[in-house]
């Protein structure tokens, strides 16, 4: 092919697209040749796992192709949670690459890249000069092979994974907890009998696991493993009340993020679980005897309950942008012990940075399974604001947009432009706050609103919300 165009598709965070018309094995294995030459991994281990769906052994076989070539040995771990390929990364101190397309549909696939020790790479940190790399091997008809090629082995290592995790959250004291777990069909359906379960060789721990959809099945056939979509949720709900549990999680497709519903099959919030984590931790280093500032990362958009958290347990809270790239990055600057967002990705100074939803559900549990009283109402203590959740609308002119809610909120708010425009209130017109941002591949812009009370929640956000799509 001439004249390649890959950036429909190389995103800023990683790369997603159509199965068949852009992804190909071709195009793969031009990505993993430029992968190798912009980090210099000729001669050097190279990790690739990949998820269920139906064309992520064919493009992980291509991506080992290209990096072989170039000079890489590939360490090819098989099917894989996307955490288990930033373990990889950081337990070998190598790159990876892991084939999925997280929550979206069967027909979508995709790579999410990473740096040795499971350092991030953004479209400004390398992934846009890999795009390039790529395109020029894709215009010159192919990949050429170094005179030293790299060699392509196997290497389970989901054990190691899941002993890992079990060496960070002691669950072995907790109450006998009952949990369901919908995997969606995804990759929990892997993780979680070997982390939470004996199928790795652990000890069995005080956990009841009522499996849903544990069948790793790329075409989704229940429903989309996307847990942030409340119609996701409905089995997961259903099958907690049905089974008297005490809880359930919920996994999107390649098991990195994970959502909690309590034992009324309510949803917890994201910002919920990032306060009870980030307290734990906090606790932990302090009582492991570290000194001086402890940091803990946040974006801007999760409740205002999560730095006052924070800061109750005396560290330091950091407000930073949306995108798991760039809070990699972060978490790196800053050495924070935790990370947390609105999305449900938590990231783990434990854990090279990188983010894992199995290793923040083991907190949640932990903690919960300390006390007695239900998830609900223990909940309840780190949730103490309303907020809207996101609502994306369709918008053709987004700087007037921006304009109609300036003009409606000067006086009334103090402006911040960290990430999209974040609004709060003045403090004689009570606790409120919302955020609207631009998507970066879409004309929509995604408005976030909390506030004290659910009726002044509700007020804000049907005015912005009136101001956006008017």
């Amino acid at each position: 092919m001439t004249g390649a165009d890959l950036s429909s598709f190389v995103k800023a965070y990683d790369v997603r697209g159509l199965v068949g018309s852009e992804l190909t094995p071709e195009v793969v294995e031009a990505l993993a040749a430029g992968f190798v030459d912009e980090l210099g991994a000729a001669g050097t281990s190279v990790v690739v796992g990949h998820d269920m769906r139906d064309s992520s052994p064919e493009f992980a076989v291509a991506f080992a192709r290209g990096a072989s070539a170039r000079g890489a040995d590939v360490i090819n771990i098989g099917l894989c949670s996307t955490d288990e390929t930033y373990f990889a990364s950081g337990w070998l101190d190598a790159p990876a690459a892991m084939f999925t397309a997280s929550h979206n549909p069967a027909r979508y696939n995709g790579i999410k890249l990473s740096r040795a020790g499971a350092q991030g790479i953004s479209i400004a940190t390398g992934l846009g000069a890999i795009r390039t790399r790529a395109e020029a091997y894709l215009d010159a008809g192919g990949v050429p092979s170094v005179g030293a090629p790299g060699t392509v082995t196997t290497r389970d290592v989901l054990p190691d994974y899941a002993a890992h995790l079990r060496s960070l959250v002691d669950l072995t004291d907790i109450r006998p907890l009952r949990v369901v777990v919908d995997a969606g069909n995804g990759m929990g359906g892997l993780t979680v009998p070997a982390v939470l379960g004996t199928a790795a060789g652990l000890p069995g721990l005080p956990l009841e696991i009522i499996p849903l959809y544990f069948e790793l099945d790329g075409t989704f056939p229940n429903h989309e493993a996307n847990p942030l979509e409340p119609e996701n949720l409905r089995d997961l709900q259903a099958a907690v009340v049905a089974n008297g549990a005490d809880l359930g999680l919920a996994f999107d497709g390649d098991a990195d993020r994970c959502f909690v519903v309590d034992e009324t099959g309510a949803p917890v919030s994201p910002s919920a679980v990032a306060a009870i984590v980030a307290q734990r931790e906090v606790a932990r280093v302090r009582a492991a005897g570290e000194t001086g500032e402890v940091f803990v990362i946040h974006n801007l958009i999760t409740s205002r309950f999560v730095p006052e958290a924070i800061g109750a347990a005396g560290a330091v809270p950091v407000r930073t942008n949306v995108g798991h790239s760039l809070i990699k990055d972060r978490m790196r600057e800053t050495g924070a012990v935790f990370g947390g967002e609105h999305s449900a990705h938590y990231y783990f100074r434990d854990f090279w940075g990188a983010d894992n939803g199995m290793l923040a559900a083991m907190h949640l549990l932990a903690e919960f399974g300390g006390q007695g009283a239900p998830l609900s109402q223990f909940a309840a203590a780190f949730d103490p604001y309303a907020m809207s959740g996101e609502i994306n609308s369709t918008v053709d002119d987004v700087p007037a947009a921006y304009t109609r809610i300036v003009e409606a909120f000067t006086g009334r708010g103090e402006f911040d432009e960290l990430d999209g425009l974040t609004v709060t209130g003045v403090p004689d017109d009570g606790f409120w706050w919302f955020n609207v941002r631009p998507s970066n591949t879409e004309p929509l812009l995604r408005l976030n609103a909390e506030a004290a009370t659910p009726e002044q929640m509700a007020l804000i956000r049907d005015e912005v919300l009136a101001l956006i799509r008017s």
